[in-house]
């Protein structure tokens, strides 16, 4: 690894409807990720608990911000001295939940951000049990020099999202996701990952889970909006070096951000 550069890893895996699994899960993904030189490790949305379809039993296993999964992806982190991103089942008012993705180091949480576009589409309805996140200050944090800025899966075919993140300085979006699978579902988010690169000129690093649930296929894609690593449709872990210069390169070549004439604002 060169200066101005971290290596990330993408683990694909299916969490399930026991929360101590998944913790064990995610410890032995973590380690193999680190072992290949990961210094970010982005696991998928619902990453504590998930259930299909969606139920009053993610109430009964939403956690605080400082509970204990919180705590176990802290102590991944310092085991291994890398940052860990994974999707948190929040604890909310009235039987809810907020679908939260924390950015965690040793030192304690970098960044939390609660999803702004809920899955109201393809014949779900997510808001059913979920609250939807506040609108506000982008949700970022910066390892070894490069900002990562948080957004979470159906917030994908948003682009407002990643623009207020590279307003905010991020070289790169990173997207936990519970990308459901149906027609041209897995056309859609390999589609999506790559506009948002081109767009935003940054890395998008996407993590998902596999089949049958999720469409799989998690992600590392460049400025250019080219896969540089990725997994298949099963569980799995691709790793990839990002390079704060290659975003420079791309930011000089192709100035998209500077030439805009429009700003996003809230509804």
């Amino acid at each position: 690894m060169t200066a101005g550069s971290v290596t990330v890893a993408v683990c694909q895996f299916a969490p399930v409807a026991d929360r101590a699994a998944n913790r064990a899960r995610i410890g032995e993904l973590v380690a193999r990720a680190a072992g290949r030189g990961a210094r970010l490790v982005v696991l998928p949305e619902y990453s504590s608990y998930f259930v299909d379809p969606l139920d009053e039993t993610l109430a009964a296993n939403a956690e605080q911000l400082d509970d204990v999964f919180t705590a176990e992806l802290r102590r991944l982190a310092a085991w291994h001295d890398a940052v860990v991103v994974a999707g948190l089942v929040e604890r909310a008012d009235a039987g809810r939940i907020r679908n939260a993705v924390v950015a965690v180091d040793a030192t304690g949480i970098l960044a939390v951000y609660r999803k702004q576009h809920l899955y109201d589409a393809f014949g779900q309805t997510e808001s059913t049990w979920i609250e939807p996140g506040d609108l506000g200050d982008a949700a970022t944090f910066v390892v070894d020099g490069l900002t990562f800025g948080l957004m979470t899966c159906y917030d994908l075919r948003f682009p407002e999202v990643a623009r207020t993140l590279v307003d905010a300085g991020a070289d790169a979006l990173v997207v936990p996701a519970e990308w459901v699978r149906g027609p041209l579902k897995e056309h859609h988010w390999t589609t999506l990952l790559a506009a948002r690169a081109i767009e935003s000129t940054s890395y998008v690093v996407a993590a998902d889970h596999p089949a049958p649930v999720g469409v799989g296929h998690s992600a590392v894609v460049d400025p250019q909006g080219v896969l540089i690593a990725g997994v298949g449709t099963g569980e799995g872990i691709a790793v990839a070096e990002l390079d704060a210069a290659a975003v420079a390169r791309v930011r000089e070549v192709n100035p998209v951000l500077r030439l805009r004439r429009y700003r996003v604002v809230p509804r």
